[in-house]
């Protein structure tokens, strides 16, 4: 997947001393290890989540599970697997009825529970003379020296090939087949095709002039759900069934979801990036009571534009790539809506939503986590492994966000054996403590732990070399314990490929 010239390069900062808890309140009860990433590989990202990791920007951090005030739990979807639930639905319908037919609900919600980003730990970061050092690193640690001592039999390492060109984002739209509407036959008379409900024929026209239109403009960046074969009135509505029903002819408003790489040198990215920032900066302040200073442009580009992630193409991933993206929810030409995503091999990981304060009646924060899961289930069909949709964190101690265990089948991650539990063997243990170990095997432990501090791979003056080595050139680095506490927490397999940087 990644090419010759993708590496991790991260600090540790180690643990902290506390911060604000932004659920429970507590002044100084947060806690976790962080560290920053001048560059991140999606495979390694990847891991990284998958051992309760989660970045905030570049920073990337874990809650410290036994210690932290709000237990902090992985949390994923199957997405393939999600069937919408009563609540789910009257949320899609009330949508439908609003764009179809302008119905506002009698009683307006005054909004939802969402992640904040006062959850996010006091994120700490490099000296800017650290920083400078690091981005000549990256430009030329292609071509730096590698000292090995240990034989390391890593496939994920090692490129896969060169990397594919970038695909038309014009073919993020999916293929349709135009077909004729059949007229409606005449009796039980079995040369004649039989009769189709009108609603399903609006439907298939609706497509078929949709299609029409994209192919005269030619590139598009517009998303838009497979149309669904026909359903039986006698079976479940799938989930792509009420959200192919949002922009039909007549309707008295226009929702259009597009995906926008999140890149300054992208055009649609920097034409509507100004719009983005303004709808940010209402949201934290109307919603989480932000002071302008905390929602300014500068904090909406290190928060929700400078991400690590590179842009990744493989021959058998989705046809976008993989990285960091806004899928930017457009109602009647301006921008309500805006999530944040990340999609990596195995899955799309939700990063933020924000959204305008005045339509918080339509529930936008649950309707986009409803249109992310289809998203996935859509990048499922062009990449088998991509199945799961996370939804970042669960806090079974903060009720307000237990919404997030509705969207299910979904599994937490044990945070001591890294192994995902299903929700429902999960809940009883939370319900008795803040703090639980999910995996019932008492004697299983985390499999993926390093026993050899040695094979940590450290970046040091422009030369990647095994820990083992560093000590010998340092005669003793005296940083033992806080390498060994970054190994235990990423893992052998991140600790063996991701280079950490020392001074």
């Amino acid at each position: 997947m990644a090419g010759n010239n993708s590496y991790t390069i991260v600090e540790y900062f180690g643990g902290d001393d506390g911060y604000r808890c932004g659920y429970c309140k507590n002044e100084k009860g947060n806690f976790s290890h962080g560290m920053w990433s001048h560059t991140l590989t999606v495979q390694d990202y990847q891991d990284l989540i998958d051992r309760g990791w989660r970045r905030s920007g570049k920073y990337v951090y874990k809650p410290i599970m036994n210690k932290t005030c709000c237990p902090q739990y992985t949390i994923r979807c199957h997405a393939g697997k999600f069937q919408p639930s009563k609540s789910h639905k009257k949320i899609l319908k009330k949508i439908n009825k609003f764009i179809l037919k302008g119905v506002v609900p009698k009683e307006h919600e005054t909004g939802e529970p969402m992640d904040s980003a006062c959850e996010v730990p006091g994120s700490r970061e490099p000296s800017k003379g650290m920083q400078c050092a690091i981005t000549d690193i990256q430009k030329e640690v292609a071509d730096c020296q590698h000292i090995t001592e240990v034989d390391r039999n890593e496939p994920d390492v090692t490129p896969t090939g060169s990397e594919t060109p970038r695909k038309d984002p014009g073919s993020v739209l999916d293929g349709r087949t135009t077909a004729t509407a059949p007229k409606p036959g005449i009796g039980v008379d079995p040369n004649r095709p039989p009769c189709r409900k009108a609603k399903d024929l609006r439907r298939e026209r609706r497509h078929q002039k949709e299609q029409m239109k994209h192919t005269s403009v030619g590139v598009s960046s517009t998303l838009t759900i497979s149309p669904p074969t026909p359903t039986p009135s006698s079976q479940t509505k799938t989930l792509e069934d009420f959200l192919s029903e949002t922009c039909p002819d007549g309707s008295a408003h226009c929702l259009e979801v597009r995906l926008v790489p999140v890149c300054f040198e992208d055009p649609q990215f920097t034409a509507s990036y100004q719009q983005s920032v303004a709808l940010y900066t209402r949201y934290q302040m109307a919603i989480h009571g932000d002071d302008p200073s905390e929602c300014s442009e500068s904090e909406f580009r290190r928060f929700l534009c400078d991400s690590p992630l590179a842009a990744e193409y493989s021959v058998d991933g989705p046809v976008m790539g993989y990285g960091s993206f806004h899928q930017q929810y457009w109602l009647d030409g301006q921008i309500v809506a805006v999530g944040v995503i990340d999609i990596l091999p195995s899955c799309v990981s939700s990063v933020y939503l924000y959204y305008h304060p005045d339509f918080a009646f339509l529930s936008l924060g649950s309707y986009s986590a409803l249109r992310e899961i289809a998203f996935t289930r859509q990048l499922q069909k062009q990449s088998s492994k991509l199945s799961h949709y996370y939804l970042g964190f669960y806090i079974h101690s903060c009720p307000k966000m237990r919404y997030k265990g509705q969207y299910r089948p979904s599994d937490l991650l044990c945070p001591e054996t890294y192994v995902w539990i299903t929700i429902e063997q999960c809940l009883p243990h939370l319900e008795n403590s803040r703090y639980a170990r999910f995996n019932p095997n008492l004697d299983e432990g985390d499999a993926c732990v390093l026993k050899d501090v040695g094979r940590v791979l450290v970046l040091h003056r422009r030369t990647v070399m095994p820990y083992s080595v560093y000590c010998r050139k340092q005669k003793g680095s005296g940083d033992e314990t806080e390498v060994k506490e970054y190994a235990t927490l990423v893992g052998q397999n991140c600790a063996e490929k991701i280079l950490l940087y020392r001074a």
